[in-house]
């Protein structure tokens, strides 16, 4: 009875929001369950084809590059009127090939086809399903939309890596890519009959503004590459030091590893809607300044546990601030492109915060293969990234000050953008007065 009055107010709580958004939300957790183990456990994977690290995370820096081209025609077409869906369904197309090749892949050269596709599918996939949740939120505040859908995200990915945790106990660890092309499919289908919202068709303005609207996002981007740079050595170089070992540490078999993996998502999944909807009531330096600092504690903590007796216990410990952090950054950097660019350069703002992602995916494994290989463990690896995410915190300080001043020129009509449908959240002891739109 009890069970059952916790799931009707679980559906109720859900009804709350716009049934466009609600959609949306089912859309992402589908395709995070297929996703989850492909991300996390595809190293594992080919570590048991006995590749190297650095073999592993070439496949993985490919499949970044191969997503650029991708994010940035996305974000492009997106912003001259592309309806959502369409970079969506061929991301799920070109998905639906990579894991078949993984799937039967057992050389390098297999694995490095897949990879390459999986990123190009990755990269249509993301500057798209970003554009949607502005466009299906109304008149909800879309910081509490992109909380909604982040946590669609985190019970999606969690989802997956425990049902990939749970193929390799069972000695099929391959079956992940099973999981993600059924997901695949299903989600297609899904799409042809309920496409995602579209944005509607904008004036454009008869003065240029060039490419001034970039440098707002300068300080935001320089920080995201940190941030998903941290969550690219989750995904690439976390699994491998786990099965690795390190001096203090023994290795783990690969089904522990994955549980291992798990817990983080797990975590993630009960953290992010509290912690994105705390946030969304805050100024983004808030939010961001605590994923910073969050993933700063998990990497030193993870290089402790290489260097300590009680290293194991220090690994499981280090995964509640690298959940944390993660339920902190994503959702509020996410938000913090849409606050500070224009409307009309939504498209292309996401796909360069999209391109954040592609970049670390690029750079971070590579480093992080050289170093495990080099050097037997990661300890050089994680302390790096914590004194790197601990300067990050300069730029954040300056964000404040860019928006109040792209606030400023919105309300006094001198920027793009004066429909107002931007949500600026300042301190609110400074905030200015809000105007309220026409009607």
């Amino acid at each position: 009875m009890k069970q059952a009055q916790r799931v009707s107010r679980a559906w109720s709580w859900f009804h709350q929001f716009p049934a466009p958004l609600q959609e949306l939300a089912g859309v992402r957790l589908l395709a995070a369950l297929g996703a989850g183990g492909v991300i996390y456990l595809t190293p594992m994977v080919f570590h048991l084809e006995a590749f190297s690290a650095s073999s592993v995370t070439q496949g993985l820096a490919a499949a970044a590059v191969a997503g650029t081209a991708g994010r940035l025609v996305s974000g492009l077409l997106l912003d001259r009127g592309l309806a959502v869906s369409r970079p969506v369904l061929l991301a799920l197309a070109i998905g639906f090939l990579a894991d078949a090749v993984l799937l039967g892949a057992h050389g390098f050269g297999g694995y490095l086809i897949g990879q390459v596709l999986m990123g190009i599918a990755v990269g249509l996939y993301w500057p798209a399903i970003e554009l949607a949740v502005p466009l299906a939120c109304p008149p909800l505040p879309s910081a509490r939309a992109f909380a909604l859908v982040r946590t669609a995200d985190a019970a999606g990915i969690a989802a997956g890596a425990l049902l990939g945790a749970a193929l390799a106990a069972a000695g099929w660890l391959r079956g992940i890519y099973v999981v993600d092309m059924a997901a695949q499919s299903l989600l297609a289908l899904v799409l042809l009959r309920r496409p995602l919202p579209t944005a509607r068709p904008r004036r454009r303005q008869a003065r240029g503004g060039g490419a001034a609207w970039v440098l707002p996002l300068l300080p935001v981007l320089a920080v995201t590459l940190l941030a998903t740079g941290m969550q690219a050595l989750m995904q690439s170089a976390l699994p491998l030091d786990l099965v690795r070992g390190a001096p203090m540490r023994p290795a783990l078999p690969e089904s522990l590893g994955a549980l291992t993996i798990g817990l983080q998502l797990s975590l993630l999944l009960a953290l992010q809607w509290p912690v994105g909807q705390a946030l969304a009531r805050r100024p983004v330096r808030d939010g961001l300044g605590l994923g910073l600092g969050s993933f700063a504690l998990g990497s030193l903590l993870l290089a402790l546990s290489a260097l300590l007796p009680f290293g194991a216990a220090l690994m499981i410990a280090a995964q509640l601030p690298l959940a944390l952090a993660e339920a902190a950054f994503l959702p509020t950097a996410t938000e913090a492109i849409v606050e500070l660019t224009p409307p009309s350069h939504r498209g292309l703002a996401l796909a360069l915060f999209s391109q954040c992602f592609a970049v670390s995916a690029l750079a971070a494994p590579l480093l992080a293969g050289w170093l495990l290989d080099r050097q037997g463990h990661a300890i050089g690896l994680w302390l790096t990234m914590a004194a790197l995410l601990l300067l990050g915190l300069v730029p954040v300080a300056r964000l404040e000050g860019l928006q109040r001043r792209n606030l400023l020129a919105v309300l006094s009509g001198e920027g793009e953008g004066g429909d107002l449908e931007i949500l600026y959240r300042l301190p609110l002891e400074q905030e200015p007065d809000r105007a309220k739109p026409p009607g």
